[in-house]
């Protein structure tokens, strides 16, 4: 039984693993191991602190096996990005060009560097061993979507508004057209030793070096226009998962490789909208005729746990759950668990949006990586 918990200092070893083996660095795991153990410190802290309003709390969440007690994977959230220095991104605009006299009117399309996100919640540091869960795209959806089942049960801690930044295309050897074509031009640096020097996109060095007026996008070269605002293929699956829960692509993009920006109103997220909070209750014999998947959350005594359970389909009022998922949710008979659908059915069109490009239908969907 697969489920996500909050991470500990006992986990240490195996998140220490974690930071390394992810690609492209995850910054919410610092490769050196007293900042990483000062990381999940700051974690275990948030999960304990009263908290009114967002501030500078991080919330380390972890995906274990009950049966052999393995982490297969790690994600977080930032109750505030920025919190010390602004987060920075590109905005999509369009500028006007016009000229009465030569009857030109022309709509160009810029990207100027804002730090309009900087304070907003933010999902970052998502990374799963794939070669280890052995679930397929179930154990991805459960853990990324674990943290909004936290975020809709724990509104005070974070801000209306929520978004996360997936990564951007790159090559088999790590190189991005983006990059290439702008980045370089102002660091003079390769894009990996910038990306772990960023530290979040919130360094003050992003402003002192990055162009502060409109960069052109018909002035960049093709390869590097091509890819504003597309998902690599690593992250397809983390992608979908997002347009699942309800985030929709947004006006930015990643200020170093152009990755897309997707955001969400946590109220009308699907976790939020789709909630149902049933009474646990001991599974029979038999499963129930009509079922389908949902994501079961608890947070009996302060400790918050997510599980994937089949459970009857409709508006019931019992949450019958099984022996092994009753242990990894830490709940008892009589208990109550939030409960929302895996999946929001046919009709859900969140996020289709022309400006930053349609995924095709046959594309693979690997587990893929959120910074």
């Amino acid at each position: 039984m697969l489920f996500v918990r909050p991470g500990r200092l006992s986990d240490l070893d195996a998140l220490a693993q974690m930071a390394l083996a992810a690609r492209p660095v995850l910054h919410s795991l610092p490769h050196d191991r007293r900042e990483l153990e000062a990381r999940v410190a700051l974690s275990e802290d948030s999960f304990r602190a009263d908290v009114d309003f967002p501030g500078e709390e991080f919330y380390l969440f972890v995906l274990e096996d009950s049966a052999s007690g393995k982490l297969l994977g790690t994600a977080s959230i930032v109750a505030a990005a920025g919190y010390a220095e602004p987060f920075y991104v590109f905005r999509n605009d369009a500028l006007i060009h016009a000229s009465r006299e030569l009857h030109v009117n022309r709509k160009i399309h810029a990207l100027t560097m804002s730090h309009e996100l900087t304070g907003k919640s933010r999902l970052a540091g998502f990374y799963i061993d794939r070669a280890a869960t052995g679930a397929g795209d179930a154990a991805a959806h459960l853990l990324s979507r674990a943290r909004m089942m936290y975020m809709a049960a724990n509104r005070r801690r974070f801000t209306p508004e929520v978004f996360s930044l997936l990564l951007g295309v790159t090559d088999e050897a790590g190189t991005s057209p983006f990059w290439e074509a702008v980045g370089r031009k102002f660091f003079g640096r390769d894009f990996a030793q910038i990306e772990i020097a960023s530290g979040g996109r919130s360094r003050t060095f992003i402003a002192e070096v990055m162009p502060t007026y409109p960069l052109y996008v018909p002035l960049l070269p093709e390869p590097a226009q091509r890819v504003i605002g597309e998902p690599d293929a690593k992250a397809l699956l983390s992608y979908d998962i997002h347009l699942e829960e309800g985030f929709e692509p947004d006006r930015f993009v990643d200020i170093f490789d152009a990755g897309p920006v997707l955001t969400a109103q946590i109220d009308r997220s699907a976790c939020v909208v789709s909630n149902e909070t049933r009474t646990v209750r001991e599974a029979g014999s038999k499963s129930a005729a009509h079922s389908r998947a949902y994501l079961v959350s608890s947070h009996r005594a302060g400790d918050f746990r997510c599980v994937l359970a089949d459970l009857p389909d409709g508006r019931a009022l019992d949450a019958p759950l099984t022996g092994p998922v009753r242990a990894a949710l830490d709940v008892v008979h009589g208990d109550t668990v939030r409960c929302v659908p895996l999946h929001r059915g046919v009709g859900n069109d969140a996020g289709d949006d022309a400006t930053f490009g349609a995924l095709a239908a046959d594309q693979s969907k690997p587990t893929g990586e959120q910074r």
